[in-house]
């Protein structure tokens, strides 16, 4: 086979292999953003992050209703706590993506790509 060629097909697998070993970390970082509470399921993100702060910063501290990912009103007894739980958890997530992340981007081939430990 032509240098050329092999050497593009190389380039193009890696260029596969990244692009998919960006995106599962990215899903799993997504995974981790999930906070479960009183039955209920709550992907974070800023907007729910801000909207949280928002209230207690308005004085709502104890019984706030708030709607989870179904759209089905929670009652959250102390949303301090809340505020805190899902802040660290947007922080660890956010941390360990940055890791791998990192990781990822010192790989500079195929093999190394796909015997990356996640």
């Amino acid at each position: 086979m032509d240098e050329r060629l092999e050497k593009a097909l190389k380039i193009g697998n890696l260029m596969v292999t990244l692009a998919d070993q960006k995106r599962m970390l990215k899903e799993k970082f997504l995974e981790n953003l999930i906070y479960y509470t009183n039955g209920s399921q709550f992907n974070i993100n800023k907007e729910l992050l801000t909207f949280v702060n928002m209230l207690l910063s308005q004085g709502h501290e104890t019984d706030v209703v708030l709607l989870d990912d179904n759209s089905i009103p929670v009652e959250i007894a102390d949303l301090a706590e809340f505020y805190e739980n899902i802040l660290n958890l947007y922080f660890s997530a956010s941390n360990e993506y940055l890791i791998k992340y990192s990781e990822l981007k010192k790989r500079r081939t195929v093999e190394g790509l796909i015997n990356h430990n996640e």
